[in-house]
């Protein structure tokens, strides 16, 4: 039993870990820190696939049954399902955040490029375009 509470307490901990890193995401996502968010998606990576792997030992440990049975091993399963679930609604939002963010993203590129189309472009005696990227500003008269 107390490999399987050794298992249940890293599994907390490491629940406790994702959530802690997903404020700590939302905050460089809401601070637009392109190499924190970088960072902390790396991270999350680590953190979610131990999650996973930890899961599955406790799966397959041949007193499982003890999670629902045993008070103090039932509890911190419970304190596992609140982290996660606040973990989920997290990650949710962060990621709504984010293709916000990459929607006002697309937008912005594309006027820059439809801007730069209407006034770096011209046409040459050929008929051929030419980008030019004074805009005017060079004009002696």
């Amino acid at each position: 039993m107390a490999a399987l509470k050794g298992l249940v307490e890293f599994q907390l901990t490491n629940a406790n870990e994702l959530s802690t890193l997903l404020d700590r995401e939302q905050l460089a996502i809401t601070q637009r820190n392109a190499k924190n968010i970088e960072t902390l998606a790396a991270e999350k990576v680590i953190l979610i696939e131990r999650l996973q792997q930890t899961d599955q030992r406790i799966a397959r440990h041949p007193e499982i049954a003890s999670l629902k049975s045993d008070p103090e091993l039932s509890q911190l399963v419970e304190q596992i399902k609140i982290a996660i679930e606040h973990c989920q609604k997290t990650n949710l939002t962060n990621g709504e955040a984010l293709q916000r963010a990459q929607l006002s993203f697309n937008k912005l590129n594309n006027l820059m490029k439809q801007s730069q189309g209407k006034f770096g472009m011209t046409y040459n005696a050929e008929g051929q375009t030419r980008n030019f990227s004074t805009l005017g500003t060079n004009i002696k008269a």
